[in-house]
């Protein structure tokens, strides 16, 4: 029998397997919150477009900690959330192989972009998506459609989920087809859920409705590919001698003769990234709100905090870089998330309640940098920058 001259813990975790590229685009929620019904009507997720980083100084708030009442600087990420828009509802009951639909219904009226991503080329079709059914709506027919699959719903589902889509024209990516997800309803009588959800068609639904600030939630998303990459970059496997015939970044031995194939906990050559992953527990340090002035125009106040009143905006000087200025609500969750710049992420209602302290602090921001990100970024705002080098010939030019 052989053995082993040295003894190490395996190179990286096999609870991620299969590591091949994610099935779809956007994440997926694989379960939501246990409901209640005693808890108020709400929905449960929602999705954001991921802008970019920044850094924020807070003051922690932990009785007993040694950072109490100390500043710390953490790294955040801002995700854009448009409103969503409810355009249908579904019905499912529970059987012993899983959640089985009872029935469908949509709203009388879809926008283009949600349409287009019925299509695989919208330019080509007839475009007559949901035309026939429109008129299931009419004052004839719906007694025998719209009612009577509402009253199905309401009389046998154990779950009930919304159909909603994310508004992509209002943000300036290159993108026209809407992203499409299932959003839970939780709380209140099945009754009462049909109604919630019927009530909101066609209706924006902003994301501080769905979440609040200093909530726990989860992030779901597809993470930053990196394409075909070998074992030491892959598994973190250590590299072999620098003598080693026919390369070092290897894995020497892939297995014994018997069993004569190799194991699957055997790290290999193979897809990086672009997987499908979940990350909980992200804290929401703030949910900003945009305005708008007389003519339209975006107003935005949303980076100011009590300890730094200068009015200023959430998007750094120059726009996020490679995503630009944010022009909707958007959101601020501690840390990082999977994926790359413009990416949707799913957001989601913490599926456990939570009582850490982490969870239960207060936050409140002192600063939100909102410097360049293209470089080394000495100013916080266009008016400081001007005060300090003084007008540039642009702005000479323009008078």
């Amino acid at each position: 029998m052989s053995h082993r001259k040295f003894e190490a813990p395996r190179h990286g975790s096999l609870g991620f397997l299969p590591r091949k590229r994610a099935a779809r685009f956007r994440g997926k929620v694989k379960s939501f919150p246990k409901d209640n019904q005693e808890d108020p009507l709400h929905l449960t997720a929602f999705i954001g477009y991921k802008a970019g980083m920044t850094h924020i100084v807070r003051q922690v708030d932990k009785p007993g900690s040694g950072l109490h009442k100390k500043e710390v600087v953490e790294g955040v990420t801002i995700l854009e959330t448009p409103p969503m828009v409810v355009v249908g509802v579904v019905g499912y009951v529970e059987t012993p192989h899983g959640l089985r639909t009872i029935a469908t219904v949509f709203a009388a009226g879809l926008s283009e972009e949600c349409k287009r991503r019925f299509y695989k080329n919208w330019y080509r079709s007839k475009q007559k998506a949901f035309t026939k059914y429109a008129k299931k709506w009419s004052e004839a027919q719906k007694p025998k459609t719209i009612d009577r699959d509402l009253a199905r719903i309401k009389k046998r589902a154990d779950v009930v989920r919304v159909i909603a889509h994310t508004q992509v024209s209002l943000l300036r990516l290159r993108v026209k087809k809407a992203h499409i997800m299932e959003v839970q309803v939780n709380g209140g009588s099945i009754a009462e859920k049909v109604d919630f959800a019927v009530n909101l068609f066609e209706k924006k639904v902003a994301v501080d409705t769905v979440f609040n600030e200093n909530e726990m939630i989860d992030v779901i998303s597809v993470t930053k590919g990196k394409g075909f990459e070998g074992v030491t970059t892959r598994w973190g496997t250590t590299r072999l001698p620098r003598k080693t015939h026919k390369g070092l970044r290897k894995v020497a031995c892939i297995g014994a003769w018997h069993p004569a194939r190799v194991s699957f906990t055997v790290a290999r050559a193979g897809q990086h990234g672009y997987h499908h992953r979940t990350q909980i527990n992200k804290k929401v340090y703030r949910i900003g709100k945009l305005e708008r002035d007389d003519k339209g125009r975006v107003v935005d106040k949303s980076a100011c905090t009590e300890a730094d009143l200068t009015v200023k905006g959430i998007t750094p000087m120059g726009g996020f870089v490679r995503y630009g200025f944010i022009t909707n609500d958007w959101v601020m969750l501690k840390g990082t998330t999977p994926g790359a710049i413009k990416r949707p992420v799913t957001l989601r209602k913490s599926l456990v309640p939570q009582t850490s302290r982490n969870a239960v602090e207060q936050v409140t921001l002192k600063f939100i940098d909102t410097a360049s990100k293209f470089g080394h970024g000495r100013f916080q705002t266009a008016e400081e920058k001007r005060k300090v080098m003084g007008k540039l010939k642009r702005h000479l030019a323009a008078k």
